[in-house]
């Protein structure tokens, strides 16, 4: 077993890229080399949550209006996101990572329903978690949830997965000249707009707690097995 840097961790994955090269839906092809580099994490002894986003179906807040309410579009954001980790799940279980998926939102007959001490039991078992519906209540983004859920469940660091490998100090898509931070405190995070994390409710929280998020491109093949062992990767937030 390899030395490690962290006993538990927390990734945060967006639905955007779950959907990977489809505009809409789960790409196996990216669930499945997820689950790889999340079974090189779990071999060295770390043990892992994972929170999906459902932006590549709905976003709650994008469709509220017109008849819809916003209650009722954050609820079928909630169910995106368990749509996004019951697909990741089968397809971890089917590459031989061990996978338990716990639903936030009652959903008996399609995901084990949500507690602490059944997700404890379960990463114990060095089983992966993949928790679902966010925090099954409005207006809290899947963000938000995981900074939550990586308090609840002890989680040492929060890892928010991103199309970039870090935080920079402008939009690299529209300045060349665009610099990365390999740390950032939260203040900057929050009152920066430049910097853009993770929305305010999420940044504010884990400031409270002190909780460190670090961004980075999972993408990148062995990234998260660095992040694991403490090497430096993306832009650490704290």
């Amino acid at each position: 077993m390899s030395a490690k840097a962290y006993k538990r961790i927390l990734l945060k994955l967006s639905g955007e890229q779950l959907a990977g090269k489809y505009d809409f839906g789960v790409d196996p092809e990216i669930a499945a080399y997820l689950a790889k580099e999340i079974s090189q994490v779990v071999d060295m002894g770390c043990e892992v949550v994972v929170i999906a986003g459902g932006g590549n179906m709905v976003r709650g807040a994008e469709i509220a209006g017109n008849g819809i309410r916003r209650v009722t579009a954050d609820q079928m954001g909630m169910l995106s996101g368990l749509i996004n980790c019951m697909a990741i799940t089968d397809i971890f279980e089917y590459n031989n990572l061990k996978t338990r998926c716990l639903s936030n939102i009652y959903a008996q007959q399609l995901a084990e329903s949500y507690s602490y001490r059944l997700a404890e039991k379960h990463l114990q078992k060095k089983r992966v978690v993949v928790v679902a519906g966010g925090t099954a209540r409005p207006y809290v983004t899947h963000d938000t949830a995981a900074v939550s859920f990586a308090l609840e469940l002890d989680c040492e660091v929060v890892l928010k997965a991103t199309k970039y490998d870090g935080v920079y100090d402008k939009d690299p898509a529209k300045f060349k000249d665009a610099v990365k931070l390999d740390k950032a405190t939260f203040s900057d995070a929050l009152n920066k707009s430049a910097i853009k994390v993770m929305d305010k409710a999420a940044i504010g929280l884990a400031m409270e707690q002190q909780k460190p998020i670090i961004v980075f491109d999972v993408m990148t093949p062995g990234s998260l097995a660095k992040i694991a062992r403490g090497k430096i990767v993306g832009t650490l937030i704290h």
